[in-house]
C-alpha cells in the first residue's frame, strides 16, 4: 500500500454502461458520474443498492458500489490462465491503466479527469455470474493464497462525491486518505 500523502498518476483506458442488470457493460466515448447517484443511465445507478443480490438482503442499504473499476492489466493476467477478457467485459463503468486500484485503502480519493471525484469503499465481491460468462472464471480472480487469505482480483468499488465527465484517456489523480489506511475489504 502507498504512503499517506502520495499522490500517484494513471489514465482511464475505455468507459463502460449498461442500461439493464447485464454481466458485462457496453463500452462507450464518455460516461457522466453523477454525485451520490453512479454513472448516469447505468442500471447499478442510485443512492441506494442496485445489485439485485444486494437488494435482496436490505434494499434501504445505501449503495457503496456506484462504480466499479478494473484495473486493464487483469485482461494480461487472465490471458495467462487460458481465459479471453477485454474491456467492460466483467461490468466494470472505468477500465483503468497504471494504477495498483486493489492496493488503494479505504477512503482513497480518485480525481478523474477535470471535475470527478470518487471515493474507494472497497473491493468488487466476485460471484458466480462470472463462471456464466466463461466457466472457471471465477477461481481466477477468487481464490485463496499460501497464507490461506481470500484474494479478490476483480476491482474495486466507489462512490460518486462530484460528478463529471470521464472518458478514455483522462488522467486519474489519486490521493490518500490520512493515517491509519486500512485495506479494501469487499462490499
Amino acid at each position: 500500500m502507498t504512503n499517506p500523502g502520495d499522490i500517484m498518476q494513471a489514465i482511464v483506458s475505455a468507459t463502460h454502461v449498461s442500461t439493464v442488470h447485464s454481466f458485462s457493460k457496453d463500452s462507450v466515448a464518455e460516461i457522466e458520474l453523477v454525485a451520490g447517484i453512479g454513472v448516469r443511465g447505468d442500471a447499478h445507478q442510485g443512492a441506494l443498492v442496485q445489485h439485485r443480490s444486494r437488494v435482496k438482503a436490505n434494499p434501504a442499504q445505501p449503495n457503496l458500489r456506484q462504480v466499479h473499476l478494473i484495473h486493464e492489466e487483469l485482461f494480461g493476467y487472465m490471458a495467462d490462465q487460458g481465459f479471453s477478457v477485454g474491456p467492460g467485459d466483467l461490468g466494470e463503468n472505468i477500465t483503468t491503466r497504471d494504477i495498483d486500484l486493489l492496493g488503494l485503502p479505504i477512503g482513497a480519493v480518485l480525481r478523474i479527469g477535470h471535475d470527478a471525484l470518487l471515493v474507494a469503499t472497497g473491493l468488487r465481491n466476485p460471484c458466480l455470474q462470472i463462471d456464466d460468462f466463461q466457466a472457471g472464471l471465477l477461481k481466477t480472480v477468487l481464490y485463496r493464497n499460501d497464507e490461506g487469505s481470500l484474494v479478490k482480483l476483480a476491482g474495486i468499488m466507489t462512490v460518486v462525491v462530484m460528478g463529471g465527465i470521464v472518458r478514455p484517456g483522462d488522467e486519474i489523480r489519486v490521493s490518500m486518505p490520512p493515517a491509519p489506511l486500512r485495506p479494501l475489504q469487499g462490499v
